[in-house]
């Protein structure tokens, strides 16, 4: 066979019209075919035809959105139904960060993401950790996952949001109160799950450089490949910073002189790598691996009294997951997770801010000066899905995860060992009532089951086993082709950690083995619409949490305890609007009002979330190859600590964007615009006025 050269000119100028995306699809399918059928081919036809094919990749590339990356499908977790399963994370109730979102407004780690989200407030902590809240719900009550694996601190639940970078991710899932119960336990307030990508093309990736201020380096690369029959990708990045720049208006402390942040440099880097087998029918194995450093300076308190002078010297993370799909038929498929995870870091605590005397002993200081974490999960999920009764889609689950942490001091003396099980048994069912209502069921038991405890000077028994029970309900209805409304209600459950059991706090607390499991009953009621090509959404909620784990002072003498003492009720709106004016101009924005309030003791407030929450953005298309992108955020003041808040600010980030090439782009831009003076926690103040200048390039 002659490879027809007529038929690719022809794609090519299909490319150049309206139909262009017919054209692609026809292309890729007749050259592919030829290069892999083809048994005589010769090296130079084989170069020639993939060169043409990587041009058309390039061309393609240039008329849309260089920024898109095609999700792993088998890494998205909806509650299943009879709609289209695109791998654009569309699902009954939640939102998406999508992959150009991430880079039009240049969202390098989870954490900032996930802040273009109505619902979720962004803080951070004396650790120098960036957490979120969804909906008033903290990061252990709404657990992390990558590509449905969960991948949370065992120790704590918590999760360093700033050290989970956005260089390699097709999306992020987020579901809020209502989620699937394939997520498994824990998910108390919903669930955040970050989406890998797949490639699409023969050859396919992208790479870029970035600087900043604080003498900031970042530099990734990602390619893929798929072949038909197999897939591979891989994606590498890197970011150093010495430190960011604080406002001009802060006025400087004994621990803090302002210019740089003390002590806020930073280096994260991550290599991912995927292979997978797709043969025909449908079925797909997928092999991943992640591997991430991090370091860190831990800047210290303003106020002088609360200082630490702690540093990381390593956070990492090393991961390896299997993720498979099976047909069974044509009514019924097969999911398996498998995956382990290693998590080791280090904090060492000083004497002062030169940071060259270690602090073994008293406020401020960790165990022998050193404090050394190794934690380990492995743990595995199995999911049948049937479609075989007549308006069901059934799902059954069953996971376990096996979490362990222990700790040793600079000597290599291991002072803690624990080990839990965690096991999860649960199904679904979304029901098509007609063509334009679907009634969604689920219920699920997850069981803790405590394996080793143990701590040096503390003779503990090991404590007996507890299960909580989740169950769900929703109705959807379609009141137009481009319309639904919806109504939730989920009692959600978060089973203690193992910090929440048995933690000291340096010999600040008494631990309490025997704490029970929150609960949380999450209702909603929402409404998504497109209209005119706008996008719209709206949404109440409301939580009643019970049997809060919180912290009780004085317990036995100024040693605290954490109990099962609160009661809270969280509830507020969401609202969002996205669209486009003309060819020059889209916008978007969203907003959200969250009301907490402290039921068991409305003395003691609920803290870190703003009341209110307002996004906006633009995005102006100034000329063909220029567009200038703005986006604002104005926060309403927070809470901190019973007799402490923090004030409210507002912040704009502008840059230019110059395409050069199709698939080359240029950008400088500039965030917090106004250099506003501001802290998402009492004596950690955010950075001021920085600038940005990045370069990427998509084949």
């Amino acid at each position: 066979m002659l490879l027809e050269y007529r038929y690719i000119h022809l794609y090519i100028a299909l490319l150049d019209d309206g139909r262009r995306m017919r054209g692609r699809f026809f292309a890729y399918r007749y050259i592919g075919r030829y290069i892999t059928e083809e048994k005589n081919m010769t090296m130079v036809k084989q170069v020639m035809a993939g060169a043409v094919l990587l041009a058309l990749a390039q061309q393609a590339a240039g008329k849309e959105d260089v920024d898109a990356a095609a999700p792993f499908v088998l890494g998205t977790v909806t509650v299943i139904g009879q709609r289209e399963q695109t791998g654009q994370v569309e699902q009954q109730v939640g939102s998406q960060v999508s992959r150009a979102e991430m880079r039009r407004f240049n969202r390098d780690n989870v954490g900032d993401a996930l802040n273009l989200l109505s619902g979720v407030s962004l803080s951070t902590n004396s650790r120098n950790e960036k957490t979120v809240a969804i909906r008033g719900f903290d990061a252990r009550q709404v657990p992390l996952y990558i590509d449905g694996i969960p991948v949370y601190v065992p120790y704590d639940g918590y999760v360093d949001f700033n050290r989970f970078t956005t260089a390699d991710l097709a999306a992020i899932q987020v579901a809020k109160g209502f989620s699937s119960v394939a997520y498994g336990a824990n998910t108390l307030g919903g669930a955040i799950n970050l989406v890998s990508r797949k490639p699409t093309a023969l050859m396919e990736g992208d790479t870029s450089v970035g600087f900043g201020s604080g003498s900031e380096r970042q530099v990734s690369a990602n390619v893929g490949t798929n072949q038909g029959l197999w897939y591979l990708q891989a994606g590498v990045s890197y970011i150093d910073s010495d430190g960011f720049p604080m406002s001009s208006d802060f006025r400087p402390t004994a621990t803090e002189d302002g210019g740089t942040r003390n002590n806020s440099y930073r280096k994260d880097h991550k290599l991912s790598f995927k292979v997978g087998y797709t043969p025909v029918g449908g079925d797909e194995y997928a092999l991943s691996y992640y591997k991430q450093h991090g370091e860190k300076g831990q800047p210290p308190s303003t106020n002088p009294v609360g200082a630490r002078y702690w540093q990381w010297p390593y956070w990492n993370k090393e991961s390896v997951y299997f993720v498979s799909q099976t047909r069974l038929g044509q009514q019924e498929r097969l999911k398996l997770r498998l995956y382990h995870d290693s998590y080791d870091n280090e904090i060492t605590s000083f004497t002062n801010g030169s940071y060259s005397t270690i602090k073994t002993s008293g406020q401020g200081s960790v165990s022998g000066g050193r404090s050394i974490y190794n934690d380990r999960t492995n743990g595995g999920a199995v999911e049948l899905e049937s479609f075989r009764l007549a308006a069901h889609s059934l799902r059954f689950v069953a996971s376990y995860k096996a979490d362990e942490h222990q700790e040793r001091d600079g000597k290599g003396v291991r002072n803690t060992w624990y080990k839990d099980a965690l096991w999860t048994l649960g199904a679904e069912d979304s029901i098509a009532l007609n063509a334009a209502t679907e009634l969604s069921l689920g219920v699920s038991r997850n069981e803790l089951r405590p394996d080793t405890v143990y701590s040096a000077g503390n003779a503990y028994t090991l404590p007996g086993n507890q299960a909580a029970t989740d169950l769900q309900a929703g109705l959807f209805h379609k009141v137009g082709p481009e319309a639904k409304v919806y109504a939730t209600a989920a009692r959600k459950s978060r089973l203690p950690t193992l910090k929440d059991r048995y933690s000291q706090r340096l010999g600040t607390y008494i631990e309490n083995p025997a704490l029970r499991a929150e609960e949380a009953m999450n209702y909603e009621l929402g409404y998504q619409a497109s209209v005119q090509g706008a996008s719209l959404e709206a949404a109440l909620f409301y939580s009643d949490v019970k049997d809060k784990i919180q912290s009780v002072a004085n317990v036995a003498g100024v040693r605290s305890q954490m109990q099962n003492a609160g009661r809270a009720h969280i509830s507020g709106v969401e609202l969002g609007a996205r669209g486009r004016a003309g060819a020059w101009l889209d916008f978007g924005g969203n907003y959200t009002y969250t009301e907490m309030k402290n039921v068991s003791d409305r003395a003691i407030r609920l803290t870190d979330v703003p009341r209110h929450k307002l996004t906006a953005h633009a995005v102006l298309h100034a000329a063909r190859q220029v567009d200038v992108v703005a986006i604002a955020e104005a926060n309403s003041g927070r809470w901190v600590s019973n007799t402490l808040e923090l004030g409210g600010f507002t912040t704009l980030n502008l840059k230019a964007v110059y395409r050069p090439l199709p698939a080359l782009s240029l950008e400088a831009g500039v965030s917090n615009l106004g250099d506003r003076n501001y802290a998402l926690a009492d004596g950690f103040p955010s950075a001021g006025r920085t600038w940005l200048a990045n370069a990427q390039y998509q084949f």
